[in-house]
């Protein structure tokens, strides 16, 4: 897969990927083979070592939309693509938002959530509050995967026993009966089988994140029969134009 575009000045051309998800770090990758951009990511800085990405990094916030706004004008930025994780969503916002203001093309790079198939048994919640309340009548010991961040959601039920994932340590409130897991993915099916056998997880929790790096739960999940509990999508700005996979982003950036 080739990021080439023909005639194009690479010391005119600045691409701000709004970064955090497998595919960002594969936009900036297939980029990087090329040299018809500078390529600029973005990382929210949630984890203490992130593995970054080819070309140039910055991490933390930009400080609201105006923020945002004069980053892509003093640094001459082209292009903005918006490949934040689909839970991210003032940052999606923020995003629409700077468009407005400067003018700079922006692309929202949206992985296709999942969608359950047979053998599936799964019940949806509107929020991670909603999933709390929920959870409770499904099982007893959960499998956790909707991030160190939001546990305070859980944090007020005390019979349930939970397992949960993460690259950092979490910080509390958390649930009372946890046990956290340290670790990186992404994750195999035989991992994600072999996890929930050894800690009889009778319940998986996890958010609409969509994508192949993660689905591998949720196979497993099927194959034990356990139900699972996903957490949908919160909206983002409706009059952003969407991509769903990098093939697309390239060819809206030989495009634009």
């Amino acid at each position: 897969m080739s990021a080439e575009v023909p005639g194009a000045d690479a010391g005119g051309r600045h691409v701000l990927i709004l970064g955090g998800t497998t595919e960002a770090r594969r936009l900036a990758e297939a980029l990087a083979r090329g040299t018809s951009y500078r390529v600029t990511t973005s990382l929210a800085g949630r984890v203490a070592a992130p593995v970054l990405p080819p070309g140039e990094t910055r991490i933390g916030g930009f400080g609201g939309v105006a923020g945002l706004a004069g980053w892509i004008v003093g640094h001459d930025v082209t292009h903005v693509v918006d490949a934040t994780h689909p839970f991210a969503e003032r940052m999606s916002f923020n995003a629409s938002e700077a468009q407005a203001l400067t003018g700079v093309p922006l692309l929202a790079l949206r992985r296709p959530g999942w969608t359950p198939g047979p053998g599936d048994d799964w019940t949806f919640a509107d929020s991670l509050a909603g999933a709390a309340a929920v959870l409770p009548s499904l099982g007893g010991r959960a499998f956790l995967t909707t991030g160190r961040m939001g546990l305070h959601a859980f944090a007020h039920l005390t019979d349930t026993w939970f397992l949960v994932r993460s690259v950092d340590p979490p910080a509390a409130p958390m649930p009372p009966r946890t046990e956290v897991l340290l670790a990186r993915g992404p994750f195999g099916l035989a991992q994600e089988r072999e996890l929930l056998a050894r800690h009889r997880i009778d319940v998986l929790v996890t958010k609409d994140s969509g994508g192949d790096a993660t689905s591998p739960k949720l196979t497993a999940a099927r194959e034990a029969g356990i139900p699972v509990l996903v957490v949908r999508r919160p909206p983002v700005p409706a009059q952003v134009t969407q991509a769903v996979s990098v093939e697309a982003v390239l060819a809206w950036l030989r495009r634009t």
